[in-house]
């Protein structure tokens, strides 16, 4: 969790943001042993992780606590691209990269994670929901029974990343054939657009008409 207070040296201190700490605190005394690691950006917002098996009941809890606006559900795939980045040259040797997993905020043990956000419409506060998914049964609990509102993000999710919702009334495709094979935010998804023509930026671009003017006369 984010230090209540600290000092970097002795004359720069950690800015406070007691309304945060305090309902972070709020939050992780009714969550109990749900909650794996919590944050607070002073002034920013609030990022918490709970366990996968507690996912349904944070959902329901931090409903009761006020945070009844459902903003959205996602999930992150946080290994790096096995296909380097978009902008590389291919036809220069790959650059070295670090592919170590790095789940950003309050961390995590996956590759896979779910995502969510919930806010208090009468304080304005928003908090970042995190939790790891387990790697084998690449599942976790549904929230459409406490936010209706769940229904498509969850489909989209599951779609995209190939994440089960376990409880999800509907879980169809919305965007591809039903055929389709593969997850497409999945890193390890090879994007054949980008395999055939690499991506702008170091593709030779066409010039613009009157260029050829321009320069001839500038020659002159």
């Amino acid at each position: 969790m984010f230090p209540l207070s600290s000092t970097t040296d002795s004359t720069t201190e950690v800015p406070r943001d007691e309304v945060r700490e305090t309902e972070i605190a709020r939050i992780s005394a009714a969550l109990g042993d749900a909650v794996v690691d919590s944050l607070v950006k002073p002034h920013d917002d609030m990022w918490i992780r709970v366990t996968a098996d507690s996912w349904l009941r944070t959902a329901e809890t931090l409903k009761s606590l006020g945070y009844n606006y459902f903003c959205f559900v996602s999930a992150i795939d946080w290994m790096p691209s096995p296909f380097g980045k978009g902008e590389d040259d291919p036809t220069e040797p790959a650059p070295e990269r670090d592919m170590s997993i790095k789940q950003g905020y309050t961390g995590g043990a996956t590759r896979f994670q779910v995502l969510a956000r919930l806010t208090q419409p009468h304080t304005s506060l928003g908090i970042n929901i995190k939790a790891d998914v387990d790697d084998a049964t690449m599942s976790i609990q549904s929230w459409t029974s406490v936010f209706a509102g769940a229904n498509w993000h969850e489909r989209e999710t599951w779609e995209m990343f190939g994440i089960v919702f376990a409880g999800h009334p509907d879980l169809r495709k919305m965007y591809l054939p039903t055929d389709f094979e593969g997850y497409p935010l999945r890193k390890d998804f090879p994007l054949l657009a980008r395999i055939v023509k690499p991506w702008p930026g170091i593709v030779d671009v066409e010039p613009m008409p009157g260029d050829d003017e321009q320069e001839e006369g500038g020659a002159s």
